[in-house]
């Protein structure tokens, strides 16, 4: 079952980032990264082609209450994205189980420091200490190497691999991966 999430008054802090609920003034930032070639489509969506579907998504994320803004706290600027997605039917995880998927962007400038791996890290630990989830999920594309090092680096073991429709209008195979929760007896 799909935990309940509301990042509306989270704030979690880790060594180099804030991650905090989406905010109007964000989009400048939200643009700038999202707007570049290879970024996007490490997560199946195009690179945004104006500043206006950058608004539209941003919109989203405020609205719907479960992706952190992934901020710098050395600068406040911010970089990426994470989001506690609602699981897809089918997976095999006992329906009394909660829990959610996580998935993530980062700009293309901080890729390779490290930094998704502490952003995950985190709220792995929120999830389960603070909201009490029985597990987390997460997955990757087949090529994506980068997001499969995040993966194992955040202790996940695989699941299964299932078959995933992108908004760039391919079908690509998904490695899922999963992470119970080691304060909850199964």
């Amino acid at each position: 079952m799909n935990a309940p999430v509301d990042v509306t008054n989270i704030r979690i802090e880790t060594d180099r980032l804030i991650l905090r609920p989406w905010r109007q003034e964000d989009l400048d930032d939200f643009y700038e990264y999202a707007r570049v070639d290879g970024v996007g489509q490490m997560a199946g969506w195009h690179p945004h082609e104006s500043i206006e579907k950058s608004q539209a998504i941003l919109d989203g994320f405020i609205r719907d209450k479960k992706t952190f803004a992934l901020e710098l706290k050395d600068s406040g600027k911010v970089i990426g994205s994470l989001g506690l997605e609602a699981k897809d039917e089918g997976l095999d995880i006992p329906e009394e189980l909660q829990g959610r998927e996580i998935g993530y962007v980062l700009s293309k400038d901080y890729w390779g420091r490290g930094l998704m791996p502490e952003a995950v890290k985190a709220v792995i630990d929120y999830c389960f200490s603070v909201l009490g989830f029985d597990y987390l999920l997460c997955g990757h594309y087949d090529w994506n190497r980068q997001s499969r090092r995040v993966i194992e680096k955040c202790g996940f073991r695989f699941l299964k691999k299932v078959a995933h429709e992108t908004r760039l209008g391919t079908t690509e195979q998904v490695r899922l991966y999963i992470l119970y929760n080691p304060e909850k007896a199964r």
